[in-house]
């Protein structure tokens, strides 16, 4: 089974995820854009049993637009984000890809919030699903094997 290590930028917090990832998704949603200091996130989602959080880490939660509430977990060094939950998403953690430092990493089939995109990004490939409406953002893209 493939597994694979990501890690915070002071490698204190660590994460090994077993297995494909359930769902890789671009989100331009502006606290996306905050919590990266980009013009969208990136993160893969893996079920609970899968993933190992290794180290210290500090949680914050904020609302979501949908209504959820997401739950961050950050190195309290570093401050990097390497894995956080959403309500809508019951059962799964969601890891951003840049932590795996990993250039082959799977590409994206969601684009979400599409709405606040940034002009001058183009999420690209046959089987992508995007999405401007912020009410399916944790509906079309029902948990995939």
């Amino acid at each position: 089974m493939m597994k694979r290590s990501a890690s915070c930028r002071c490698g204190q917090l660590s994460v090994v995820c077993t297995g494909t990832p359930v769902r890789v998704s671009a989100c331009h949603c502006l606290e996306c854009q905050k919590r990266t200091g980009s013009a969208f996130g990136l993160q893969a989602r893996w079920p609970d049993d899968q993933v190992t959080l290794s180290g210290n880490y500090s949680e914050w939660k904020r609302d979501c637009d949908s209504g959820h509430v997401a739950t961050y977990r950050f190195c309290p060094v570093c401050g990097s984000t390497l894995a956080f939950v959403i309500e809508g998403w019951p059962g799964v953690i969601a890891v951003p890809v840049g932590a795996f430092a990993d250039p082959d990493f799977p590409s994206p089939r969601f684009s979400v919030y599409e709405h606040r995109k940034h002009d001058w990004v183009s999420i690209e490939g046959d089987k992508v699903e995007h999405s401007s409406d912020p009410s399916i953002a944790f509906t079309q893209g029902e948990l995939r094997k």
